[in-house]
């Protein structure tokens, strides 16, 4: 277990940090709410905002037909139950693009300015203009948050490390499976990114930011 009393303090610069909400969406509403973290990501949403801190919406986005969908046949589906005569494969999605399930939590909706990326892998930088529009900013720090953690937060987070971004992970605003949450907050992000609670993030931004939360 990591001593979390050894981690350096970090300072966010606001002009150079962005935001990336993943997959906060109304389909996994019953995993963010068993998970607490709607709250807390609101919080960060509104300290962002106030911090100036653009703010990305990554979303799973699929054709109703399943054209796009993503072609490798795992083992197991997203329950770890194996694929077999009693759980045929289903290369289709849950649900279709434009679709109410698709579409972000009202508690968290994006607003006029921020970015909406629409996806179709598990990491928010494939096929996307994710990078393009982080770059075309400056950004070269992420706050990263949404889930689920073993899946979309995973594979965003290598590929941002790949891509020379710094990342942030805040654990209480992530969802998903207990035990993968876990095991990546402890054994994985820690060796390749940053991970804080929400105080330390959002005491890192700016002191304004901190003052201003404390009224």
């Amino acid at each position: 277990m990591i001593d979390r009393a050894q981690l350096p303090t970090l300072n966010y610069d606001f002009r150079a940090t962005g935001l990336v909400v993943f997959d906060m969406l109304e389909a996994y509403r019953d995993q963010m709410e068993a998970a607490g973290t709607i709250g807390p990501t609101r919080e960060l949403i509104e300290v962002c905002r106030r911090a100036g801190v653009p703010i990305f919406y990554a979303r799973a986005d699929h054709r109703g037909d399943g054209a796009d969908f993503a072609r490798t046949i795992a083992d197991t589906d997203s329950h770890f139950r194996p694929w077999g005569p009693g759980n045929p494969y289903r290369p289709m999605p849950h649900h279709a693009s434009g679709s109410p399930e698709l579409s972000v939590l009202a508690e968290l909706a994006p607003q006029p300015g921020d970015y909406d990326v629409p996806k179709h892998r598990w990491s928010a930088f494939r096929g996307t203009h994710l990078e393009l529009s982080l770059r075309s900013r400056d950004i070269d720090t992420i706050l990263l948050v949404g889930g689920s953690v073993h899946v979309g937060i995973a594979a965003t987070a290598y590929d941002a490390r790949d891509r020379d971004f710094q990342i942030t992970i805040v654990p209480q605003c992530c969802h998903g499976l207990r035990e993968q949450r876990a095991f990546f907050m402890e054994k994985v992000f820690p060796r390749m990114c940053n991970v804080r609670t929400l105080d330390d993030v959002i005491e890192g931004l700016t002191p304004q930011v901190a003052v201003a939360r404390a009224r």
